[in-house]
């Protein structure tokens, strides 16, 4: 459920949108693509995580194979991306509650971060809890919206018969080209980011491994129901250049096939979504910290964990950058919100691309050692893997292309040629882990 809620959030809600409008009902192409580049790297996420059960974080599978900058890097990145994401969900949250609660936005969005920050401050299981009800919601949110709106395009619930020739009927299947239906990848790939989360919970379970193996076998099967199903429902209904970017297409959905309260329901299904999305936020950012601290690579007194055995040192620091960001959107709103969704729009790209590096690495390095095949290996090595790092290269190539996409890839190779420039500035001798008391990982 962690992962579902990894994977589902306004991004496809809303950001599905933007894809639709710029690609035409072939977006369904561009979702079935994305969907099997994360399932290449989910699988070699997978294959190293059984190969190394004593990583406590996906970031950490890279300093293992390529070195410890790589690992400083990755881990470092990996964190901004997610505090930056913190006040971009508390803000998108505010901006949907103050349409009902008579308050300022940015105290509705400090109010959303007091929630969350003590939720995550309560222990892991909180954290879990929370989690799966949000999931719950999302997920018997999309499948209603599945039965309801499908009703309507097979026929059931239109007056007029099935209107499956919304897919054909505005300039064909691909209206605006197949070239549009690969550069939508570019857009697509950021909503469907986020399955890699199951790693970083999986350190909190029982058997870490398992957990990770267990998500890479089904992820394939939850992207097609929810993403693939639901936008192809959307644009069988919908005419595809009915739908407006940076609006619901859901809610177009369902006003066309008449639902009652379509706004009101989908405004709640989307707040969800935020809130899961800035819960899972303060999660992630706090672990992966709290493993940078072990290796050395992040103050030592973010090591420390609190009776609940959570690192609330590092969930108070997640916080403190939320609370910035939201507070620095009372004078600039729409100018904070750009600048953070900018400053990280490339970095998962890139993190994804040394993930499939640093298996390939891993793998070369088993088969000299003479080591028996991974207990769940990666599909058809090398080629397969060496496709998801080619794709993964040929999104980044594509944002310098897409001019909506070309400030996002620059103010990302600042971020990451700052955290290149601080591994050099800092590098010291580092040994192995920290291994007091303290530095034991986070527990349930």
């Amino acid at each position: 459920m962690i992962t579902i809620g990894g994977i589902i959030g306004a991004g496809l809600f809303v950001g599905s949108s933007v894809a639709i409008s710029a690609t035409g009902p072939a977006v369904i192409i561009s979702y079935l693509l994305t969907g099997f580049l994360l399932l290449l790297v989910m699988r070699m996420l997978g294959e190293m995580a059984v190969e190394m059960p004593q990583v406590r974080s996906f970031t950490e599978f890279t300093r293992a194979t390529l070195g410890n900058w790589a690992g400083f890097s990755v881990g470092w990145l990996y964190w901004y991306f997610w505090v930056t994401v913190i006040p971009v969900e508390a803000i998108a949250g505010a901006a949907i509650i103050k349409d009902y609660v008579p308050l300022p936005q940015w105290e509705i969005g400090a109010a959303l971060m007091v929630c969350m920050t003590s939720v995550n401050l309560m222990s892991a299981r909180a954290y879990g809890e929370f989690e799966f009800w949000f999931s719950s919601i999302k997920v018997a949110a999309i499948i209603s919206f599945i039965l309801i709106v499908g009703a309507h395009a097979f026929g059931f619930r239109s007056p007029s018969g099935p209107t499956f020739s919304n897919l054909t009927a505005y300039g064909g299947f691909a209206p605006l080209g197949w070239f549009a239906v690969l550069a939508s990848v570019t857009t697509v790939i950021w909503s469907m980011m986020g399955a890699e989360v199951v790693t970083i919970a999986a350190a909190e379970s029982p058997e870490p491994a398992r957990a990770v193996a267990r998500m890479t076998s089904t992820i394939i099967t939850r992207i097609l129901l929810f993403y693939v199903l639901s936008v192809f429902v959307i644009t069988c209904v919908v005419p595809w250049n009915k739908v407006v970017p940076a609006q619901s297409p859901f809610t177009l959905a369902l006003d066309e096939v008449r639902f009652p309260y379509a706004t009101d329901i989908m405004k709640a299904v989307v707040l969800t979504a935020v809130l899961s999305c800035l819960n899972s936020c303060f999660y992630i950012a706090s672990r992966v910290l709290f493993v940078l601290a072990t290796r050395g690579d992040a103050p030592h007194w973010l090591v420390r964990t609190n009776r609940r055995h959570v690192p609330d040192r590092s969930v108070l620091l997640a916080s403190l950058f939320g609370f910035a960001g939201v507070m620095a959107a009372i004078l600039s709103p729409a100018g904070v919100y750009v600048f953070l969704t900018n400053s990280s729009g490339a970095i998962i790209a890139i993190i994804y691309l040394m993930i499939g590096v640093a298996q390939v690495v891993s793998r070369r390095a088993r088969e000299r050692a003479g080591l028996p095949p991974s207990a769940l290996p990666m599909w058809f090595f090398p080629w397969l893997s060496y496709l998801g790092i080619a794709g993964m290269a040929s999104v980044l190539v594509a944002m310098a292309f897409t001019p909506s996409h070309r400030a996002e890839l620059w103010t990302s190779a600042i971020s990451i040629a700052v955290a290149l420039l601080a591994y050099v500035v800092l590098r010291r001798p580092r040994g192995a882990a920290i291994t007091a008391p303290s530095a034991a990982a986070p527990q349930r």
